[in-house]
């Protein structure tokens, strides 16, 4: 059977990561720049012993963790959320843009090559860190132009719309790289956004699907702290270092689980970019 997974919020049973063992921070996006500038010194022990915080929190939480097979050319394959997508119906493969990530393809070719793709995407570039897949039937994808394209983002909307899907495709400044700095499904009423940035009409859109909103700042969203995974079940991941909005998820009654991952933020990306989920629980019907 194919992995499957028609939500951001149902139970998580699966979930794809790879480990950090060449991880270095390369000036693809506007965080890991502001990082280099600044001279700061990656602490390998640190990578590790982060990333090993990460696998507790998910295995302690019942989820089984598959790994691809880490590539010394490749120090960004660490954030597998970009390079493939699960869907209801199978994996689709994905497009990177950037060229020091496109031989991530390979490993995750080789590790889904039992299962097969349900689509790949073709037109322009599509990187899962833009794709949404919100609860079944509504999805939002993301496209800046630097890394998803609006080409790229049309395609998997069209794929979808023809499965009954509802989907707003959603652009942003290239600045903030993916939508996933900028938006993340805590819970399935429950969103971290950036709405100074993303806009009144995309909070009317979550209000009209009853989804609320904690807001992050500016500040936050650059330090990746909207950037995190739901587990299901009330139960989130979210970084260490996400003090403010970590107690307002707690105050909205989830609980949150908060290795530090500031080594990886301080790259780009975080929880939700190092995790590729692969099966989820179906959310239950909705009244």
């Amino acid at each position: 059977m194919p992995w499957s997974t028609s939500s951001e919020t149902g139970r998580l049973r699966d979930v794809l990561l790879c480990p950090p063992t060449y991880y270095r921070w390369i000036p693809t996006n506007a965080v890991a720049v502001h990082t280099l500038h600044a001279q700061a010194e990656l602490d390998a022990a640190g990578v590790a012993a982060q990333f090993e915080g990460l696998l507790s929190v998910l295995r302690q939480s019942g989820v089984t963790c598959h790994f691809l097979q880490p590539d010394p050319a490749l120090p960004y394959q660490v954030y597998t959320r970009d390079s493939s997508q699960t869907t209801p119906w199978g994996t689709v493969l994905t497009q990177l843009r950037m060229r020091q990530r496109r031989g991530e393809v390979g490993a995750v070719v080789d590790f889904y090559h039992q299962r097969g793709f349900w689509r790949s995407a073709s037109a322009g570039s599509l990187e899962g860190g833009d794709i949404h897949l919100i609860r079944p039937g509504l999805a939002v994808i993301g496209w800046s132009g630097v890394r998803s394209t609006q080409e790229g983002a049309a395609q998997l909307a069209g794929w979808l719309q023809h499965e009954g899907w509802h989907v707003r495709l959603e652009n942003f400044a290239a600045h903030f790289l993916h939508l996933d700095v900028l938006f993340c499904m805590a819970a399935d009423n429950l969103a971290v956004a950036c709405i100074e940035v993303l806009g009144d009409d995309f909070a009317a859109f979550l209000a009209a699907h009853g989804i609320g909103v904690i807001e992050a700042s500016y500040r936050e969203v650059m330090e990746m702290s909207c950037n995190l995974l739901s587990l299901g079940e009330g139960r989130v991941v979210s970084p260490a270092h996400s003090v403010r909005i970590n107690g307002r998820l707690r105050d909205a009654g989830l609980t949150v689980f908060d290795p530090p991952l500031d080594c990886f933020a301080r790259g780009g990306g975080s929880v939700h970019c190092m995790t590729m989920p692969l099966r989820r629980d179906e959310l239950p019907a909705r009244a």
